[in-house]
């Protein structure tokens, strides 16, 4: 019954869970996860694809004259082949391209030399018995990474710019601040869970980067929407500070953005454990991990994130803080007022002891109803 209240509360925006109250520990979490990020920056760096580092491409088919090999076969070999011929190369990820008898795997090592990568050749048609001709090997340049990375960083600067210009228009500064703090938040913590399990970065990743912008600033949208229905003229004598109103407006779309970043979620999901995982579509892992990720920390950093730093900016403007002392002081009178209120009461009074307010129609417990007046003159008493 607890549970189902509880659930009930959260739908109506009416479980008042102080969210915005507890910025400070927001904050500090928050802080303690950038430095996590940026140490795996600067320790593990990130696991460059061949688009970004340059490298060299095999392609090897994935049927043999009566047999058909696997994907761990085939990387197996290569790995193996591509090592004897440069024992500090290694090997990337393996990729289907097609189906049926004219299916391919596509591996992707680190740079070999001409030579190198014809021995390695050799060494493949060898270990798994596959014809020459039909294994093919392609040497990429890290310069187009490059231009993919330099493409990407104008794209995001573009973007962000557009995000700030549309946010001062739609709300104000401050809370375009608070938004874009809380994009650059979720890019960060999303780098940085992707540095430490050292998924390659890969064109996709950059894709996938870009995207949750996106929906992270949909979310935000949301919650400063509602932020801003609830403190519209809030210095003309409303009750709540302004931090109390945020977290009002957190509470009452908190199951709404819970309920479509699942939704979102669970394809995103699918890509990533179904797809990656149990199909071994090596390539979608990368778009799958950023997007997953992504969308659950902009889920996060737009309730807990996101409108503490509204309330942390605006409760310094002097219109706000003048404000939120008047709430305060106000709320502090009738405080003390109902303290000596109880104490100069006597131990031993009860309610009916207590004097009615002036002008109040309704009787003290347990009093005597007063008898009607009779307003009618004797001689209209014919009814």
């Amino acid at each position: 019954m607890a549970s189902s209240g509880l659930a009930s509360r959260l739908y109506a925006g009416e479980a008042n869970i102080n969210i915005v109250g507890r910025r400070k520990m927001w904050f500090t979490i928050a802080a303690a996860l950038i430095l996590i990020s940026i140490g795996s920056f600067v320790i593990r760096s990130f696991e460059l694809g061949i688009e970004f580092a340059g490298g060299t491409s095999f392609s090897v088919p994935a049927a043999t004259a009566g047999k058909t090999l696997t994907q761990d076969e085939i990387s197996g070999a290569v790995e193996k082949a591509v090592k004897d011929a440069h024992p500090d190369a290694s090997i990337g990820a393996v990729q289907k391209v097609g189906e049926g008898k004219d299916a391919s795997y596509t591996v992707r090592a680190t740079a070999l030399s001409t030579a190198e990568a014809e021995q390695a050749k050799l060494a493949i048609v060898k270990d798994l018995g596959v014809d020459a001709s039909k294994i093919s090997d392609n040497q990429v340049s890290a310069a187009w990474g490059g231009q993919v990375t330099r493409q990407a960083v104008i794209g995001l600067i573009i973007f962000l710019v557009l995000v700030v210009a549309y946010l001062v228009f739609r709300f104000e500064v401050r809370m375009a601040a608070a938004a874009l703090a809380s994009l650059i938040l979720d890019l960060v913590l999303t780098a940085g869970v992707y540095s430490l399990v050292g998924f390659e970065v890969t064109p996709s990743t950059v894709i996938g980067f870009l995207t949750i912008l996106g929906y992270s600033l949909y979310d935000v949208v949301v919650v400063f929407d509602k932020v801003q229905e609830n403190t519209r003229g809030i210095t003309a004598g409303s009750t709540r500070t302004y931090s109390e109103a945020t977290n009002l407006a957190v509470n009452q779309t908190l199951m709404r953005s819970l309920n479509t970043g699942l939704v979102a979620l669970l394809p995103v999901g699918g890509l990533l454990f179904i797809g990656a995982g149990l199909l071994g579509a090596g390539t979608l892992k990368d778009l799958g991990l950023v997007l997953f990720v992504g969308m659950g920390f902009g889920v996060l950093s737009s309730i807990l994130f996101a409108a503490p730093v509204l309330s942390a900016l605006k409760d310094q403007e002097p219109k706000i803080k003048a404000h939120n002392a008047r709430v305060l002081t106000r709320r502090a009178s009738r405080s003390d007022d109902a303290a000596k209120g109880d104490r100069n009461r006597p131990a031993n009074a009860t309610a009916s002891d207590v004097p009615a307010m002036a002008g109040s129609t309704t009787p003290r417990p347990g009093a005597r109803p007063a008898a009607r007046r009779n307003n009618n003159r004797p001689g209209d008493r014919r009814r």
